[in-house]
């Protein structure tokens, strides 16, 4: 079958490999230079079944409505007389109740055990090298209100199969001595050892090579612009490429293109509820080896993670609910540096942050969209929000099998538009 990929972030991309690996003729699209240039150039690193908690939770509303006005809040939302956006907000406080919250966790760490899982088989398969690191990790406290709060879903998440122990500020200071400066504020910790930690760029462009190599056809700086249907089914993609406008034709298509994924499946009549959450990242060089830390972190209080990348230093977090712009919000930035280097003064060369910025898929539930649209030759793999690198490979493969028509190997809610 002739498939094309609309996307190559690190869910376009290896949704390619997987399809292709089942001995289909894969096309990539991508209106970048490279693979993995968007979403998936600079996020936090982290491969992380741990980091379930879906933002939509009995807690979310209170949060959201202090944070209202505070710019460097950890999750901002930025009312816009956008109907999309109130429509997602709108579902998204549906999702905060106990039960919904219940079930996302649970679909969420089947998901991400069975993605990482996929991603540890690839990486042995394919002697893959992206800065992994494979020491865990490890989510601190120094709020006792906060550790509090991650005492039932630590609870659930080991009900439902990953094993996130509660562990006590010493032993956290054992297993990350980076911390050690910043004991007298610890108030506890959780600690999975089976998660990890990755640069996400460096592994998609790594794996985009392989998928070439092994006969997928990359389309690069193509941008796409939209649909021809004929009865009820897509019939091609209309691109610009290198100035020229076309049709690319194929059996099925796939649809990954993160954020903008709502806005070209309107025109197919399709309503994604994925409205993008701006993302903020820094990269420093480690300064001092043995004061930066080694296993990758989580700061709940702060909604930051932490990842060590070779000789540098990733720190990724918060959340802004303002439309499709990109620009940088400075003040944001300036609070991930004071934050990390209050902790950690001596781990990296904080006045040597470079900045960026993402756009993350984010659906209410935070469940992403995995499965056979209603048109019979459209499937659907978006939606991932921040969790797109530790779910990719689950998700690409899980897709493969639907392609094929076979159930795949997960208890997961595949959706259909």
């Amino acid at each position: 079958m002739q498939i094309l990929v609309l996307g190559a972030g690190v869910v376009g991309t290896t949704s390619a490999w997987y399809l292709r690996q089942a001995g289909h003729e894969v096309t990539v699209v991508e209106r970048q230079s490279r693979a993995a240039l968007e979403t998936s150039f600079a996020n936090g690193g982290q491969i992380s079944v741990s980091h379930a908690t879906p933002w939509a939770n009995p807690s979310a509303p209170l949060k959201l409505m202090a944070w209202l006005g505070k710019p460097d809040a950890p999750l901002r939302f930025r009312p816009r007389l956008d109907p999309a956006q109130w429509g997602w907000g709108a579902r998204f406080l549906r999702e905060c109740t106990s039960r919904r919250a219940r079930y996302n966790l649970h679909q969420l760490v089947t998901l991400g055990t069975y993605s990482r899982e996929r991603l540890q088989s690839l990486r042995e398969d394919l002697a893959l090298d992206y800065d992994q690191v494979t020491r865990g990790i490890l989510h601190f406290y120094t709020d006792p209100a906060e550790f509090e709060r991650a005492q039932l879903p630590a609870s659930q998440m080991r009900a439902f199969g990953c094993a996130r122990e509660v562990i006590d500020a010493d032993r956290a200071v054992a297993l990350e001595p980076a911390l050690a400066g910043a004991r007298g504020r610890l108030v506890g910790a959780t600690y999975t050892a089976d998660d990890e930690s990755g640069d996400a760029r460096k592994f998609t462009q790594a794996l985009a090579q392989k998928a070439a190599d092994a006969g997928v056809r990359f389309l690069y700086d193509t941008e796409i612009v939209g649909f021809e249907q004929r009865r009820g089914d897509v019939a091609g993609v209309r691109v610009i490429e290198n100035g020229v406008h076309h049709t690319l034709r194929a059996d099925s298509y796939v649809l990954s293109l993160g954020s903008f994924s709502p806005l070209l499946a309107r025109q197919l009549g399709l309503k994604l509820s994925i409205y993008p959450a701006k993302g903020y990242s820094i990269t420093v060089p480690v300064r001092s080896p043995e004061r930066a830390y080694k296993v990758s972190l989580t700061d709940d209080q702060y909604k930051l993670v932490y990842s060590r990348l070779g000789d540098r230093l990733r720190i990724a977090g918060t959340a802004e609910l303002n439309g499709y712009g990109r620009d940088l919000d400075l003040r944001r930035c300036q609070a991930i540096v004071r934050r990390v280097s209050d902790l950690m003064p001596e781990a990296g060369h904080w006045d040597q942050a470079r900045f960026w910025t993402g756009l993350r898929p984010t659906t209410p539930s935070n469940l992403p969209y995995i499965g056979r649209s209603r048109l019979r030759n459209l499937f659907l793999n978006t939606g991932h929000g921040t969790l797109g690198w530790t779910h990719a490979c689950g998700s690409a493969a899980a897709l493969a099998d639907i392609v094929a028509g076979r159930q795949p190997d997960l208890d997961f809610a595949f959706t259909a538009a």
